[in-house]
């Protein structure tokens, strides 16, 4: 479950995320609301895979992945301009999660 708790609130930090952009500094109320209602979802997650998780890797875990996934939905809903460099960071960001969670004696199972 601790996994599942992580994943929603990465999801939710990345719509979240996408939304704060959209609220274009708190002036447009519905992306200004759905935002701090993904945020506060977000946060309840983190709490709950904290439960069993180490603070260290489930924050690792959750910002390098919740990157990837933010620069994804810019890309595809914003328009984002991307260049290889860009990607080559992600996959090594993606990397470093994979390696963390697969070869760490920090993570408990």
């Amino acid at each position: 479950m601790q996994y599942l708790f992580l994943l929603l609130a990465i999801v939710g930090e990345a719509i979240g995320t996408t939304f704060l952009k959209e609220s274009d500094g708190f002036t447009k109320p519905v992306p200004t609301a759905i935002m701090v209602i993904f945020y506060v979802g977000t946060f309840y997650f983190l709490s709950l895979a904290l439960r069993t998780m180490p603070t260290g890797v489930a924050y690792a875990v959750w910002s390098g992945v919740g990157v990837v996934l933010i620069t994804a939905l810019a890309w595809i809903f914003q328009g984002q301009k991307l260049d290889a460099a860009a990607f080559a960071g992600m996959a090594m960001i993606v990397a470093g999660s994979v390696v963390l969670n697969l070869f760490s004696k920090t993570i408990a199972h």
